[in-house]
């Protein structure tokens, strides 16, 4: 791959991923904007001061193109995305189109055996994971994690309940994909244990202050001809372990006889034990707050115990770790903690400034390489039936149906056989029986025609 480790990159993130390799990447996290109807603004006087973004979309916010690329490639994906339309408006209907173009690519470069994690809230989840199921296929669905970012809640309650989670899809490309359960096992100590736990191993041992339980080490059924065996009340019963690890137990000082007469036990301490497995809900990693310590004013910032966690469990030292909204880079930081490699792309200069200061606050030197160009060449086979299908957002020119890309016909406005050209502005899209009807006709008696027959819509595009 033409991209050297530790590089950002200053661009649209489409023509780069369009640039990178097919399965080139291990792990791909992305924190994209969440469609929330909002402008994002660092705070003036932090590290971040002069990063900025806008989180709302409309459908010129998209290259036309996109439309008739995503119908031809995706038909049943844009199906999908235009149902959305009707629902929550062309404003989402924008949104899926910008995230489902880029996802598309991102499901190309990523590795048969990586793993992909999306980052959103409630404001999209639910169609974003239409589309993510379309693109990676739904038994490629691996978890829904829920990210409570606040402990306690703040605010006023009368009207709902406070919204004070995140949600991150996690899919995998393939059945083989990387998994280290110990990145997701939280250690046990005096800060996070449960109740039961507390109960369970409710004795500190003087000497050293490590906390211990009394466990069992009688076994239900074992050949007593390879194993120890003890008498109660005339019945024999058999020790879990055979004779020599029970001999070495019992030399280092771990099977007790908490009483005179007591069945002897084991003395098992909470530090050597394995921790607690998280479930698809984390409650245990904070959002960064003013006074955080990593905090540098970044407005969606998201803490560095998240990223790590993440990249942790689905990748290994050496892989390479992409961020195609990377922000302030708090994921590059994490890779590189993590001896990962890593690559970051975002629009805004901020993002090479940022993970450069990170990454020396830390006491990590290393050279990051600045780009502003694409890898290579986009590789695109784009012609003008994609640009006027998004012109006209997916309807025919006509009737004003939404028709399939594949099924609609370039058509003069004024035809050939009228000195029409094949100028820009004298091209549109009809279906294929608005094509019929129309034939060497003009547009206007198209039109009537329809409404004469009660099969047109007002609404025409200009052309």
């Amino acid at each position: 791959m033409d991209v050297k480790n530790r590089t950002i990159f200053e661009n649209d993130n489409l023509h780069v991923l369009r640039g990178l390799d097919t399965d080139s990447i291990d792990l791909i996290y992305l924190d994209p904007p969440f469609n929330s109807n909002r402008t994002f603004e660092a705070s003036v006087g932090t590290e971040a001061a002069g990063a900025s973004f806008k989180d709302f979309w409309t459908l010129e916010d998209l290259d036309n193109t996109s439309h008739g690329e995503l119908a031809e490639s995706e038909p049943e994906l844009y199906h999908a995305i235009s149902a959305a339309e009707f629902s929550h408006g062309k404003s989402m209907k924008a949104y899926l189109i910008m995230m489902s173009i880029r996802m598309l690519e991102l499901f190309r470069i990523l590795k048969p055996t990586g793993t992909l994690y999306l980052h959103c809230d409630d404001n999209a989840s639910h169609y974003l994971k239409i589309m993510m199921d379309s693109v990676f296929g739904k038994d490629n669905f691996r978890n829904e994690i829920i990210w409570q970012r606040a402990i306690t809640t703040k605010g006023n309650l009368k009207k709902g309940l406070a919204r004070d989670a995140d949600i991150i899809f996690r899919y995998s490309k393939s059945d083989t994909y990387v998994w280290n359960v110990e990145a997701v096992t939280i250690p046990y100590d005096m800060a996070n244990l449960g109740e039961k736990t507390k109960r369970q191993y409710y004795c500190v041992e003087p000497e050293t202050g490590r906390r211990f339980s009394h466990t069992s080490i009688t076994a239900q059924t074992h050949d007593p001809d390879s194993h120890l065996t003890y008498e109660v009340m005339g019945v024999i019963r058999t020790w879990r372990w055979a004779e020599a690890r029970m001999r070495r137990e019992i030399a280092a000082g771990r099977i007790v006889q908490t009483r005179p007469g007591n069945v002897p036990r084991y003395k098992r301490y909470l530090d050597e034990q394995k921790g607690k497995r998280l479930n698809n809900i984390w409650v245990d990693i904070p959002n960064l707050t003013a006074r955080s310590k990593e905090r540098i004013g970044y407005p969606t910032q998201k803490p560095l115990a998240l990223l790590e966690r993440i990249i942790g469990a689905s990748s290994t030292p050496g892989d390479i770790v992409l961020d195609p909204f990377c922000g302030c880079a708090t994921t590059c930081v994490a890779a590189e903690r993590l001896q990962r490699q890593w690559i970051g792309i975002d629009l805004s200069p901020k993002s090479f400034e940022l993970v450069k200061s990170r990454l020396e606050q830390r006491r990590i030197i290393k050279q990051i390489i600045h780009r502003t160009d694409s890898p290579k060449l986009d590789k695109q086979n784009q012609t003008y039936k994609h640009t006027l299908f998004g012109i006209q957002e997916g309807k025919c020119n006509g009737c004003q149906t939404l028709v399939p890309f594949r099924n609609m016909t370039i058509d003069c406005v004024v035809a050939k056989s009228k000195e029409g050209t094949d100028a820009p502005d004298n091209l549109q899209l009809l279906c294929s029986a608005c094509s019929s009807m129309k034939g060497n006709r003009t547009q206007e008696q198209l039109i009537q025609t329809l409404k004469d027959e009660g099969s047109s819509n007002e609404e025409v595009y200009e052309v």
